[in-house]
């Protein structure tokens, strides 16, 4: 049986955490940037990183050769069958969610270090980089199981355009990231497990469903900060979240929302429910 199991420490080495974040994301290939993520992680909680540092990350995180990223609208859409073939399309999609969410957690380490923000945020969002690290490697390791691999398949190259579309902006990248797309995942991750059980591969719906409860987590933690970053500008939080998504391209959410899951991650209800749509 699956369980949520987390990686044994890795030598570390005296660095900044802006030097630990951007390893990971020059990092070419899937071993590589999870070895360089875990190192990262490991050595922030030993206390062995020489402060926060600054370097200025790459406008674009390395990637391995495969996946041959597309177009969204380029996608083939996926069937929603309890086939093998289904089920490795559906595992492969969402570890390349994982694999970005990566490079996202430390992005925003590295990107906004200069804002003289609390050390807690680092503590956060490295706890973040953290799951996200745990949850790829899992969702990896399904795919080997059922005979695939990641890069086997196709991805949309549309995960990276939230963070490249917000770089400049903190409190966009806040709103836009966590309380839009992760948030999403708690909305569509409850039906896919009950999907993938009822089909009895439960081994991929277990690591869904720890991944789900670390998400909740995340999305929290992304309305801590979304908050403090609000209180420090002396701006109204829920006219400042619509402002920025709307700014962003998302003059709509898609509807139904997963109210008790966003309800436990401390989402406000008129952030979101203002810009439903069916």
């Amino acid at each position: 049986m699956t369980v949520c199991n987390r990686e044994p420490a890795v030598k570390p080495q005296n660095e900044s955490l802006s030097a630990f974040a951007n390893r990971v994301l020059t990092s070419t290939t899937a071993i590589a940037k999870t070895k360089a993520s875990l190192e990262a992680v490991h050595a922030w909680e030993r206390g062995e990183i020489s402060g926060i540092g600054r370097q200025v990350p790459p406008t674009r995180p390395a990637r391995p050769d495969r996946p041959v990223l597309h177009a969204p609208r380029d996608m083939p859409r996926r069937g929603h069958g309890g086939s093998p073939g289904n089920r490795i399309a559906l595992i492969h999609a969402i570890a390349h969610i994982e694999f970005n969410a990566i490079d996202l957690a430390w992005d925003i380490i590295s990107r906004f270090a200069d804002e003289q923000l609390p050390h807690e945020f680092y503590t956060d969002w490295v706890a973040v980089a953290g799951d996200e690290t745990q949850h790829f490697v899992a969702l990896q390791h399904r795919l080997t199981e059922l005979g695939s691999s990641y890069g086997a398949l196709p991805a949309h190259d549309g995960l990276w355009g939230a963070a490249a579309k917000t770089r400049h902006d903190l409190l966009a990248r806040l709103a836009v990231v966590p309380l839009v797309l992760e948030a999403r995942g708690l909305d569509v991750t409850p039906t896919m497990i009950g999907r993938l059980r009822s089909v009895g591969d439960v081994d991929t719906a277990n690591v869904l469903a720890c991944s789900y409860e670390d998400e909740i987590r995340h999305v929290a933690i992304g309305h801590r900060w979304f908050r403090f970053i609000c209180d420090r500008r002396g701006i109204e939080p829920q006219a400042a979240f619509h402002d920025k998504v709307r700014s962003y391209g998302m003059s709509s959410l898609k509807a139904p929302f997963n109210e008790p899951a966003r309800d436990a991650a401390g989402l406000p209800r008129n952030y979101y429910l203002p810009l439903a749509s069916a």
